[in-house]
């Protein structure tokens, strides 16, 4: 097959999960293209493959670890191309795919419609309309015209894909709202996730060691100092501190002899495999990778945004780790990661969830699943 992955640029989990599916196909033996923007683009070029520019859709912005909802409206249109439909339909015919892979990149998928190509979308939150509550009448109804639109992307595309574990273990399942023969089409892959376990290399870290992941927006700054704070507190535990693309570590002074901070690195893997848990917001890639790897999570959302607190939720309330706030307290934080390190029944839940990752490979179930259905269809 020749395949196109187009990649919603606004967070690096989408990112990362589409490398995942781009190595399979690849190693597969199919031709592969990957269509990004910003950021993302960026990520995917310095993992080693080509990337084309695509429209940017969405913007999102925020201020002290709460996201600017209205601001990214704004953003978003401020930035929006004109002639991104029309330079989109002709990325696509000139590369001639079979298959159109989108995660959460809502013009590609209207664009491989339009060319009457096979459209798989990868999608982690169903109920994008939750973002439209309790924030005005007018917000409201786009809303409600936001969730029409989304009903019928998702009755034309041929499957959808959750990337994540199979009910009841589905991380993002308060996400998650679809209805009547909508149902048929979902596909719970596992999760997709760039480096198999028993691949990845473990680093000599200090122990106990907590590995923090934080993603690529200044506005999650607050966290490095909160763990900072936390980390003076008790020197037996380690630290690594991970920053994002648009974090300046420079910024961050008086560092602890129990913590280290780095610059943004493309492979996080041999940390998480190496760490006992892992500080992350609420994005639904990061706690796929941690969960994949066995290691329990301290999860800090965004404030409002509900997709990363249902996920956080899930965690507290199945026992993965703990959902926190940025309004807790270091000492409380420090309290809370003993809990984490001490208690086996954290590492003993997460570490049957990465035996059912390994066993259920998310990125060869997606790949089998798309070779099937383009078997069946060239004999039709």
């Amino acid at each position: 097959m020749k395949i196109i992955i187009l990649i919603c640029g606004e967070g690096l989990g989408h990112t990362s999960r589409c490398l995942a599916l781009g190595k399979e196909f690849l190693a597969g033996g199919h031709e592969v293209h990957f269509g990004a923007y910003g950021y993302s683009k960026e990520l995917v070029e310095k993992t080693g493959y080509s990337a084309h520019e695509i429209p940017s859709e969405i913007k999102l912005i925020g201020k002290a670890g709460t996201l600017d909802f209205t601001g990214s409206i704004e953003a978003t249109l401020k930035s929006a191309d004109l002639l991104g439909g029309p330079k989109l339909l002709k990325l696509i015919k000139d590369i001639g795919p079979d298959v159109v892979i989108s995660d959460s990149y809502y013009l590609g998928m209207l664009t491989g419609f339009t060319l009457r190509i096979p459209v798989y979308l990868i999608l982690n939150q169903s109920n994008m309309e939750e973002f439209f509550k309790n924030r005005g009448v007018s917000l409201r109804l786009l809303g409600e015209v936001t969730r029409m639109f989304y009903n019928q992307i998702f009755e034309k595309v041929d499957k959808i894909i959750i990337p994540d574990y199979p009910l009841p273990y589905t991380i993002c399942k308060k996400n998650l709202n679809f209805r009547g023969k909508i149902q048929e089409k979902l596909f719970y892959s596992s999760p997709l996730i760039k480096e198999k376990y028993e691949e990845v290399e473990l680093i000599p870290l200090k122990k106990p060691h907590v590995v923090s992941l934080i993603g690529g927006f200044g506005y999650r700054e607050p966290i490095f100092r909160k763990v900072l704070e936390t980390a003076k507190l008790d020197p037996s535990i380690n630290y690594t501190l991970i920053s994002g693309p648009s974090l300046d570590p420079s910024k961050l002074v008086d560092l602890p002899e129990n913590v280290q901070i780095l610059k943004f690195i493309k492979d996080t893997y041999p940390y998480l495999k190496s760490s006992d848990a892992v500080i992350a917001p609420g994005g639904h890639g990061t706690i796929m990778e941690a969960l994949s790897f066995g290691i329990p999570i301290l999860s800090f959302p965004d404030r409002g945004h509900s997709e990363q607190e249902n996920n956080a939720e899930v965690v507290e309330e199945e026992g993965y780790g703990r959902m926190l706030s940025y309004s807790t307290p270091p000492e409380v934080v420090l309290e809370c990661i003993r809990k984490v390190l001490e208690d086996e029944k954290y590492r003993n839940k997460t570490e049957r969830l990465r035996r059912l990752a390994r066993e259920l490979d998310g990125p060869r179930a997606v790949r089998e699943l798309l070779e099937k259905e383009f078997r069946e269809k060239s004999f039709k």
